[in-house]
C-alpha cells in the first residue's frame, strides 16, 4: 500500500493545455518545462485520506525529451525525489520512465485528455488521467490504482504551471 502514496503528484509527465480562445496550444512536454506544482488527496483501501504535493522542475533535452525532477511531499512522510524522462513516440503517444515505476510509462492522448499507465512494486497497476483545463496553465489529475484488478487506491488533484516572477 505504501507504493500508492507516490501517484497523485506523479502526473507530472505529459499534458496538453487547452488554449484560451485564439491562443496557441501548449505542447504537452512544454507544459512541464520550468516549474510546476501538483496538489491533491490520495485515498487507499482501509486508510484515512492524506494530502500530497509535489514541486517540479522540467527541462526539454536536446533530443526533444522531457526530463522532470519532482520533490514529493506526502502528509506525515519525509519528502522524497521522483524523476521522469518522457519522449514523444508518435502523434498523441508518449513513452518513458519514472523512478518509482517498475517498468515503462506509457501515455496516450484520448479525446484531449492524457491517460498514463504503468506498474509499481507490489503488483500495482496505475491508470492516471490528466485533463487540461481552460487557459493552459493547469490540469485536473485523476488516478486509480488496482491490485489483481481490484481498486485499492484513488487520487485526485490539480497540476499548475508556475510562472517565474
Amino acid at each position: 500500500m505504501r507504493a500508492i502514496r507516490m501517484f497523485i503528484p506523479l502526473a507530472a509527465a505529459i499534458l496538453s493545455a487547452q488554449p484560451a480562445v485564439a491562443a496557441r496550444p501548449v505542447h504537452p512536454l512544454e507544459f512541464f518545462e520550468g516549474r510546476t506544482e501538483s496538489s491533491g488527496t490520495v485515498k487507499t483501501f482501509m486508510k484515512k485520506p492524506y494530502r500530497t504535493r509535489s514541486l517540479g522542475r522540467g527541462r526539454i533535452e536536446p533530443d526533444g525529451s522531457l526530463s522532470l525532477f519532482q520533490r514529493v511531499e506526502d502528509e506525515g512522510k519525509p519528502p522524497r525525489e521522483r524523476r521522469w524522462r518522457i519522449r514523444e513516440i508518435g502523434a498523441g503517444h508518449f513513452a518513458g520512465t519514472m523512478s518509482e515505476a517498475s517498468g515503462p510509462v506509457t501515455i496516450d492522448e484520448v479525446g484531449g485528455r492524457y491517460r498514463f499507465r504503468f506498474k509499481m512494486k507490489g503488483s500495482l497497476a496505475v491508470e492516471q488521467w490528466v485533463v487540461p483545463l481552460a487557459g493552459g496553465l493547469s490540469a485536473r489529475n485523476l488516478m486509480t490504482v488496482r491490485k489483481f484488478g481490484m481498486v485499492v487506491g484513488t487520487g485526485e488533484g490539480v497540476i499548475r504551471k508556475l510562472t517565474d516572477r
